[in-house]
């Protein structure tokens, strides 16, 4: 999995930084590592010089094996706020985006529940 940060001129882009943001989505979008080729990181400062309410941005693509991209953008008042708040957003679509094709192609399988593991048994 490939990551790229982006920054605008806003955002200082310097090597820590970027190392720290890659260190952060790596660790968050590690068990879909196999299934992503490269991950877009898109950080902007929406008012620039100035500051206010929500005006950090984080926007994270994710390029997927055999599918169409996918994306989400999260607001903060940081830029910290903003990504973690991304890579949740990301984490959450890709369970449910590849949880679901997963259960399409074992749907047809029957599993057999023991008595033991019935989730409803007293």
């Amino acid at each position: 999995m490939k990551i790229q940060v982006n920054t605008d001129h806003g955002i200082a882009g310097h090597a820590a930084r970027v190392a720290g943001v890659s260190r952060v989505v790596e660790h968050a979008l590690a068990r879909f590592s196999d299934q992503i080729t490269r991950i877009e990181v898109h950080l902007s400062d929406e008012n620039g010089g100035k500051s206010g309410p929500l005006d950090q941005r984080c926007m994270l693509e994710a390029r997927l094996q055999g599918r169409q991209p996918v994306a989400v953008t999260e607001h903060a008042a940081s830029q910290d706020q903003a990504l973690h708040g991304a890579t949740d957003k990301l984490t959450h679509l890709l369970a449910h985006a590849l949880g679901r094709a997963g259960d399409r192609r074992t749907a047809h399988v029957e599993r057999p529940v023991a008595a033991d593991d019935d989730p409803f048994a007293p």
